[in-house]
């Protein structure tokens, strides 16, 4: 099994990078392949809204010119997905944004792709907007009718230089409970793959309240 984790900050290895190797090494000790997408250093601009992806229902979006399109068939691929962002202004990085936006929404044009994966989202804070953070990387996950791993508390680790967040140790064990708990989603979904085949997709009703 294989785990994808999409890391949203600039910084390589900052304090998102902890976190998620927290969780990381957990997977890794129950035998689960890890894999980190450093996104957030990449230039990734957003959606056009131009409709192309959900014309062409190639997997594709239309913007060709960075990492996204490769990134999707890799998310598509893995058993689970972990989405990851510092905190800039109480939100989601601007990069990771854009990133998530476009692989989301080609996902959602193309049948679903990453639907009844595990996922985690994960955040890193220095003082406040961590919850409204971990929140908005959610509503990517539940729209997509992910199967959403937790932890004991919500998945946010404190620190500002890198490598501070190692220094909390509630947000360290944070990140390895959501760990463990990941990885044994992932081996109850895999060895009920056979007998407990999971609910059929449906055909998704838009509605409008503009009359």
């Amino acid at each position: 099994m294989n785990v994808i984790a999409v890391n949203g900050s600039p910084r390589k290895e900052g304090n998102t990078y902890h976190a998620l190797m927290g969780v990381g090494k957990q997977l890794q000790a129950n035998g689960i392949n890890f894999e980190i997408l450093q996104i957030g250093n990449q230039a990734i601009r957003g959606c056009m809204a131009c409709g192309t992806c959900a014309k062409n229902r190639d997997e594709q979006c239309s913007i060709k010119s960075d990492s996204v399109n490769e990134s999707i068939q890799l998310m598509k691929q893995a058993d689970g997905l972990i989405i990851a962002s510092p905190v800039y202004f109480a939100g989601i990085a601007g990069t990771l944004k854009s990133f998530l936006d476009r692989a989301f929404y080609v996902s959602g044009c193309n049948g679903n792709l990453f639907r009844q994966k595990v996922a985690a989202a994960v955040v890193a804070v220095r003082r406040t907007g961590g919850s409204s953070t971990f929140d908005s990387l959610n509503h990517y996950l539940t729209y997509s009718e992910m199967i959403l791993a937790t932890s004991n508390y919500w998945n946010i680790t404190h620190g500002r230089a890198p490598g501070e967040a190692l220094q909390d140790a509630e947000g360290v064990q944070i990140m390895e409970v959501l760990g463990r708990n990941m990885a044994w989603l992932l081996k109850m979904r895999e060895q009920t793959k056979a007998s407990l085949p999971g609910p059929e997709a449906v055909g998704k009703v838009y509605t409008s309240f503009v009359r």
